[in-house]
Parts: structure tokens; sequence; C-alpha cells
């Protein structure tokens, strides 16, 4: 499991890729669109503007790598760039097991069985660390957003973090640590797979009205609630700027509460796992 809390600190230097920078590049990698910004990870605050650019079409690893790769020589001379050795986070939509892909979602069938953290640092000339998609914009809500508690700590206990959008991405995290690579959108409701009855492209797409689409959420995170006992649910993706429609309206024995940081949750949790990958942190 991945530890949230390291000292934060972050100002003692090392030789090489093992400089410990408080500043990294988070990239935000999606079916469609790419985000990234540098990221304070002392923070969670982005230090350039969030931007954005089309993913490439097919996203094979090698089109992704040359769109990485004009992205990080475009931050060499911007006031906010990172250092020059300053490693890179990358979520991408996919299983990551030791830096390797194991799935593939809205992006090329070719990521599969990738050592993905290799081929991008490869590419890139600078370390490249390398998380799903999810575990990312997790990771960002745990430590910065809204399963932050007290003095800038996570919340005790078994934190579940939804994200609803296309698909239902999932990220658990117990005491402040990650379980990578749960896919709890793939639980089956009624014989069907969760994020194709409870997703937010589920409501657009059937037509649900606020009060029907609210069913279908409270099936799903009564079924979660029962199999894990979390103490807090987050609940994010661009739908959750809407949370007033039916967050209040859901009748569960768990607090559960919207993201705070929506759409720069991925680019965010994305640089902080760079920063907690640095090999002065083993």
């Amino acid at each position: 499991m991945t530890d949230l809390h390291p000292d934060d600190s972050a100002t003692r230097p090392t030789t090489g890729w093992s400089t410990l920078h408080r500043h990294h590049l988070g990239v935000d990698i999606g079916g469609t669109m790419t985000k990234y910004a540098v990221v304070d990870t002392a923070t969670g605050t982005p230090t350039t503007p969030v931007l954005q650019v089309p993913t490439p079409a097919p996203a094979t690893p090698e089109a992704v790598g040359d769109v990485l790769t004009v992205l990080v020589e475009q931050l060499h001379s911007h006031p906010q760039a990172p250092a020059p050795d300053a490693s890179v986070g990358v979520a991408l939509p996919a299983i990551i097991r030791r830096g390797i892909a194991c799935s593939a979602a809205n992006i090329d069938a070719a990521w599969i069985g990738l050592h993905v953290e290799q081929f991008l640092t490869d590419r890139l000339g600078r370390p490249v660390h390398v998380l799903n998609d999810a575990d990312a914009a997790g990771l960002a809500e745990v430590r910065y957003g809204a399963g932050r508690g007290t003095a800038g700590r996570p919340v005790a206990g078994t934190v579940l973090v939804i994200t609803l959008g296309t698909g239902i991405g999932s990220a658990l995290f117990m005491d402040g640590k990650l379980v990578p690579n749960l896919e709890l959108g793939h639980l089956e409701l009624d014989g069907t797979k969760a994020e194709t009855q409870a997703s937010a492209v589920a409501r657009e797409r059937e037509g649900l009205d606020w009060p029907a689409y609210t069913g279908r959420l409270q099936q799903y995170f009564s079924h979660l609630e029962f199999l894990i006992s979390p103490d807090l649910i987050i609940v994010g993706g661009g739908i959750s700027a809407r949370h007033e429609h039916f967050l209040p309206h859901l009748h569960l024995d768990t607090r559960i509460v919207p993201a705070q940081l929506r759409n720069a949750a991925g680019i965010i949790g994305a640089a902080r796992h760079a920063y907690l990958s640095a090999p002065s942190l083993q």
C-alpha cells in the first residue's frame, strides 16, 4: 500500500534522480483529452494553469509519448517549470502493477503488458511514475481535498473515493494508505456491471431524471457500504459539481461527501505520486 503522508519538508537534496523535489508535473491521460500542470506537492496547488490537449487517436504508447515529450519541452521555458530532473507523474486509465499496464480503458490495447514507467522514462529522459487514474484522483482528494482530516493528515479509517463519469472509478484508502487498482465499477448490479447502470454517462444515455438516477446510486452505494464498511465515501467526477441533486437524497449509514478538487484531481494526484515515488522517500 502507498503511504500518503511522508515527511513533506521536501528540502534535503541527494544526487541525480534521487533529488527530492517539491514541484512536479502531473499528467492525466483521458480517452479524449490529456490534462497537465505543474503542482506544488506540499499544498496540492497547481502552480501553472491547468492545460489540456487532445489525446491522440489512436492513443498508442508511441503517440502519447510524443505528446508528453512536447508538453515537457514546452514547460522548460515556463517560470514555474519543475527542476530538469524532477520526476513526472502520469495518471493512466489502466490497471498498473509494478509499472506495467495490465488493462487499457479508452486507450489503445498496445498499452497492455507494456512497462509504462520504463517506456515513458526513456522517452522523456527523466523519471516517470505511473498510476491508475482513479487512484490518482483518490490520492489527491485524501491528501488535499475532501478526505483531509485534522492537521492536514488523511481521515483515519477506511475511505472510499468513487468517481462517476464515463464509467465508475474507485480508490480505497485505509488509514491513509492506498489499496491500488480496485475496479468497483465492475461490480454487478442486477446482472450487469454497475458502471453501465450508475455512471454519469448512463444517466445521460438513458435520460434519467435525478430521482431515478438517485435510485440507481442508492442501490450501488448500499452495496458498497455492505461490502466495505467505509468510514467515509467521497464522490468525484464532473457530476459531483451537481451533488445537491443526489447526495442529500441517499440513505446510508456512512458519511458521503462531494469531492473538492474536481477535474484537477487526477493531475494533482499524479504529481503527488511522483513525489511519493522519489528514491529518497523509499
